[in-house]
């Protein structure tokens, strides 16, 4: 019988999750593990730009090292420099990490005064 109450209080909507209209209790229609953090700002848009530069470093890198294991002729010295870019692209990456640090500090500064 209690067993039957329970199983009939948890019951489940035909796509097997619990829902609003058969769960006991209040339950919001936001889920509750949405961030409440800061907007995404510059700092999120320069890691994502350093992501960006980084991966096309890395794929120039590999076409630019391809020929040296297929044994044909090498690419010429501008091919090397894109190569760089999976330096610069970490870099960008690292200064919108900073960035964004920064921003929450001084968010839970004001917010504690």
């Amino acid at each position: 019988m209690v067993r039957w109450r329970v199983t009939r209080l948890l019951s489940r909507s035909r796509s097997g999750s619990l829902c609003a209209g058969n769960y006991p209790g209040r339950v919001s229609d936001t889920p509750s593990g949405t961030p409440s953090g800061p907007p995404s700002g510059s700092g999120d848009r320069l890691v994502r730009l350093g992501a960006i530069v980084f991966f096309v470093g890395a794929v120039a890198t590999l076409v630019t090292v391809a020929p040296l294991f297929l044994g044909t002729e090498p690419f010429p010295t501008v091919a090397y420099a894109v190569c760089m870019l999976m330096g610069v692209g970490f870099v960008i990456a690292a200064a919108g990490v900073l960035r964004t640090i920064s921003v929450q500090r001084r968010q839970a500064r004001s917010a504690a005064r």
